[in-house]
């Protein structure tokens, strides 16, 4: 036994996604072969919230025992392809591996929501999140994770994010303005703002940034895909047609600045009563399987309407952390699983996610 037989009998095992075996794509690394017939080697995935791992780990070891090996080891690790879209030299998104827009065309659907609960997803897999909170007017990470503490501001004027609950780092207008009170700025101000989250917070390396957008296809959000290259996009709606209109124009945002939607999330998609535990389409149905076909892309997930999603938001600690076990979090982790495996197929493709692009005033 050999470290090329190793090689060869590992290339059955297919990642699912890329369509091809981890030997092509390199991820068995650092085989060590002992004397008594033990095995040792890296498996490095294409990210460390790869919900495949344990299976790939499991059918190497198997393989390799086939081989007769007495025993095997293998190491998990994850790293995340970075885009070849790059940030200025100066800016500290070059420690960011992928930056995933959350957006939605109307305020209400639950966006924030759904941010910090796959943020806290992601982070319980084992990569490493980041959340910038982008809604000037209304942010709401502060409540969601329950900061209370502000940000630290450096004398180089730039800022150091606040470490949450799940080790997330977060930057939120929340934490610079006083609750009570209404920031009352004029348009260029927010953007000024957003270029300040954007490239003078110490973000530190991320495997992924999630930016909560502000509702609307309006300046900031003009500002926001101009400023940083966007790994992809989730459109967060609900089943109303009022809400689907507005998701269209999401929709067709991204598509006119060149950012991949990666998918859609239903979100309030059902109750289930607690007596006779049915699920109720409070808002319709059917709204989400209509716009995902209508645009060619996915159906992340339906998010039901559950009073304990709601309290977690309330008391600061999101429903994936607080309640592991309902309905909710178990789609949001199985949202968050489609969405890494998204990130990597594009990644892999070495796809331009950000493209060079200018709008003139008659055009508009």
């Amino acid at each position: 036994m050999n470290e090329k037989e190793i090689l060869k009998a590992l290339e059955v095992i297919m990642d699912p996604d890329l369509h091809r075996n981890i030997v092509e794509l390199g991820f068995v690394q650092n085989i060590q072969i002992s004397d008594n017939d033990e095995v040792s080697f890296d498996l490095v995935l294409t990210t460390p919230a790869c919900p495949l791992k344990e299976k790939f780990k499991v059918d190497c070891e198997k393989i390799v025992k086939g081989l007769g090996a007495k025993s095997v080891s293998v190491t998990l690790s994850g790293k995340v392809q970075t885009p070849q879209t790059e940030p200025s030299e100066n800016s500290f998104l070059k420690e960011v591996s992928h930056i995933l827009a959350v957006s939605s065309g109307k305020g209400g659907v639950g966006k924030s929501t759904v941010t910090a609960n796959l943020a806290m997803a992601l982070s319980l897999s084992g990569a490493r999140v980041g959340i910038l909170d982008a809604d000037i007017y209304g942010p709401s990470m502060g409540v969601m994770f329950g900061i209370e503490e502000a940000h630290q501001v450096h004398p180089d004027k730039t800022i150091s994010p606040v470490l949450a609950r799940g080790g997330i780092s977060i930057v939120s207008m929340s934490m610079f303005a006083d609750s009570d009170k209404a920031t009352i700025w004029r348009g260029p101000m927010a953007s000024q703002m957003i270029q300040n989250f954007l490239h003078r917070v110490r973000w530190g390396e991320l495997d992924y940034l999630l930016i909560d957008f502000p509702p609307g296809t309006g300046d900031i959000q003009l500002t926001l895909t101009q400023s940083c290259p966007l790994s992809g996009a989730v459109v967060v709606t609900t089943p109303q047609e009022v809400a689907l209109a507005d998701c269209r124009k999401g929709l067709a945002m991204f598509d006119s600045v060149g950012v991949a939607v990666v998918g859609v999330v239903e979100n309030m998609s059902y109750f289930i009563c607690d007596q006779c535990e049915k699920a109720h389409f409070i808002f319709r149905t059917g709204g989400g399987e209509r716009i995902t076909k209508q645009y060619g892309v996915p159906l992340l997930g339906k998010v039901p309407l559950e009073p304990s999603v709601a309290d977690a938001g309330d008391l600061g600690i999101p429903a994936v952390l607080s309640h592991p076990n309902s309905v909710s979090a178990t789609e949001f982790v199985r949202i968050a699983e489609q969405v890494v495996c998204s990130l990597s197929v594009l990644s892999s493709n070495n796809e331009q996610v950000l493209s060079n692009y200018n709008y003139e005033w008659s055009d508009l």
